[in-house]
């Protein structure tokens, strides 16, 4: 399995260098994560939870970072075992680029995975690889740019980010469904005012 993919980070790039380096931060962003323990120099033990199509296991595995160039690249050599749902190993290879205030990741992945997992077939491992990826990358995005999206709907300026924060609406739905929920939401409080 092979993936490519570029993500803007709302951070300078010794800011993002040092996110990625943060073991504490990647816990709360891997998607299923439950731990990260150092192991040695640049090298980690990892333990999580993922659901790969119709199989669902507890990997355990190992990480070493490799050919480090601070605060540019580093690439990750990664094996973990889920026992009877099988194993996953391969490199990833990160890049920071600056551009102005933010930064542009852009990594590699190399992966083979062995026993149940590999039988369910390529598409649902890449497809589940992905949607791990996005997960990540969502999360890291919002811990990063955290302060600067606060401060920036203090500001009025992203009214479409003070919706999602003040009013749980997704101001991506069509019409249908943003007038749906703000009925729902004045139904319950006549309910509980009722009370």
């Amino acid at each position: 399995m092979e993936m490519n993919q570029t993500q803007r980070l709302p951070v300078p790039k010794q800011v993002a260098w040092e996110a990625l380096n943060d073991t504490a931060l990647l816990k709360q962003c891997i998607p299923g994560c439950e731990s990260i323990e150092p192991d040695g120099d640049n090298a980690y033990l990892l333990a999580l939870t993922a659901a790969i199509g119709p199989v669902k296991a507890r990997f355990k595995g190992r990480m070493a970072l490799q050919d480090i160039q601070a605060p540019d690249s580093y690439t990750i050599q990664f094996d973990g075992q889920g026992g009877a749902a099988g194993f996953g190993k391969g490199s990833a290879h990160v890049r920071l680029d600056a551009e102005g205030e933010e930064t542009l990741l852009s990594y590699t992945v190399n992966a083979q995975v062995g026993g149940k997992i590999a039988q369910i077939g390529s598409r649902l491992v890449d497809a589940a690889a992905r949607k791990m990826a996005d997960s990540f990358f969502t999360r890291f995005t919002e811990a990063l740019g955290g302060g600067a999206q606060e401060a920036a709907a203090q500001e009025g300026e992203g009214s479409g980010q003070d919706k999602n924060q003040d009013g749980s609406q997704d101001s991506s739905q069509g019409g249908g469904g943003q007038s749906d929920e703000p009925k729902r939401k004045r139904s319950w409080t006549a309910w509980i005012s009722k009370s």
